[in-house]
């Protein structure tokens, strides 16, 4: 990590971002929680609140799962956590945890392994991850209980990031299936595939908005392989109404800044992390 991290907030309306808070501790990967007071943040391996009133990182009680990278998200009632974890030595695997009880234990979602958490759709019965079967990456969708695990679209190249959109009819993701990676989507039942970014950027976790006119995503230099921490990358702005990009912001930053869901419940903000 370079530095010092940074959780950050962009607002439109204001058209700037600004810092919630700043640690010694590597911090990645923010959701907001529904009710718009709290941030959740990875940081070294446990998940934090961050309140919006008094920032400061408290950490959750997951229970025996220890290992937890950042990939993770909250249903649209607030009442589950689920969190994607490596604790037990077989691969990254899918967890949900009720909130707002104290003795609450993990409850394994995905059988099979790896897979991982990327999104809840807006009606919260549908989890969309990354997974890799029989040798194949994919981009799944299941029950949040984890059953009737369905595959979208799978292939010899890398598919990840995937994103429910604002009416849940789409899954937007990105893929290096034509090349250097750029941002897809397609429909829940596999069919009606485009491609949405064409350019000599690598663009990586696609994230619509609330109220379905934006999407913001992570986009790497030209020639970057993978999705790398501590570089020089932008957060870039798709309008649906054009179909055009532009860059909000340059950082430093990378695996971590916004690999989940992180638009404020209104549609107003979005939060990501940075390296300073």
């Amino acid at each position: 990590m370079a530095g010092r991290s940074r959780l950050m907030i962009y607002d439109f309306e204001e058209g700037h971002a600004f810092p919630v808070l700043e640690t010694e501790r590597e911090i990645s990967a923010p959701n907001w929680t529904p009710d718009g007071t709290a941030l959740l943040v990875n940081g070294e391996g446990s998940l934090y609140w961050v309140d919006l009133d008094a920032p400061e990182l408290l950490e959750i009680d997951t229970g025996l799962c220890l290992r937890l990278n950042n990939d993770h998200g909250i249903t649209p009632d607030g009442e589950t956590l689920l969190f994607s974890d490596h604790t037990f030595g077989e691969g990254a695997v899918i967890w949900r945890m009720a909130l707002g009880e104290e003795e609450a234990d993990p409850q394994r979602v995905t059988a099979k392994s790896p897979s991982w958490f990327h999104g809840v759709s807006p009606d919260g019965t549908t989890i969309c991850y990354t997974a890799v079967r029989e040798g194949l990456f994919g981009i799944y969708t299941a029950a949040l209980d984890g059953t009737g695990e369905s595959c979208v679209i799978e292939g010899a190249h890398h598919y990840d990031g995937p994103d429910f959109s604002a009416d849940g009819e789409w899954l937007w993701f990105n893929s290096d299936r034509t090349g250097a990676s750029e941002l897809w989507r397609v429909r829940r039942d596999g069919s009606g595939l485009e491609r949405m970014t064409d350019d000599a950027l690598v663009n990586w976790f696609p994230h619509p908005s609330p109220d379905g006119e934006k999407v913001v995503y992570l986009a790497y230099p030209e020639g970057t392989v993978g999705h790398p921490a501590d570089m020089h990358v932008s957060l870039r702005l798709w309008r649906a109404e054009t179909g055009q990009t532009e860059t909000l912001v340059e950082i430093t930053g990378g695996q971590g800044t916004i690999n989940v869901p992180s638009w404020s419940p209104d549609g107003v903000a979005f939060a990501y992390v940075d390296h300073v």
